[in-house]
């Protein structure tokens, strides 16, 4: 499981993505968000600009990843 530690109190959905090499870029992000294929603490998540706080989990395409203050 890969870690990303907050430099703020949030980063967004599509950032996160990106931070963990799960995407290459943010239109790729935010294609595999608005087609249902990202999770966020179990449940589908379509909206790009979710902010994600610490504990929250990630999964995409077999990878999961954990927010971390």
């Amino acid at each position: 499981m890969e870690e990303i530690k907050l430099r703020e109190d949030y980063i967004k959905l599509g950032q996160a993505l990106k931070a963990a090499n799960l995407v290459g870029s943010g239109v790729e992000a935010k294609f595999a968000i608005q087609d249902g294929l990202v999770k966020v603490n179990g449940e589908i998540q379509t909206q790009r600009g979710k902010k994600l706080v610490d504990g929250d989990e990630v999964e995409f395409q077999g990878e999961t990843v954990k927010i971390l203050k």
